[in-house]
């Protein structure tokens, strides 16, 4: 049996090998990562700190920016 012809990818007779990741370790802010929680499972995650710090530094740096701009157009 050829490659091409196997649905696995795999020669005939070598065992095809699946990685699979764990929930807790997909990367990134995911609607499905958010959906994925339990009753048992609750509370905030590294990414969700992450995310969170970067949105509000980003805030604070620009809110001078905004503040001028406003007095200057005022």
């Amino acid at each position: 049996m050829h490659t091409q012809d196997n649905q696995a990818g795999t020669p005939q007779g070598v065992a095809a090998q699946i990685v699979t990741m764990p929930m807790s370790h997909r990367q990134g802010f995911t609607a499905a990562s958010f959906a994925d929680r339990t009753p048992t499972n609750q509370g905030f995650t590294t990414e969700d700190i992450i995310w969170a710090l970067g949105i509000w530094s980003a805030i604070i740096c620009l809110s001078p920016v905004i503040v001028f701009y406003m007095l200057m157009v005022a």
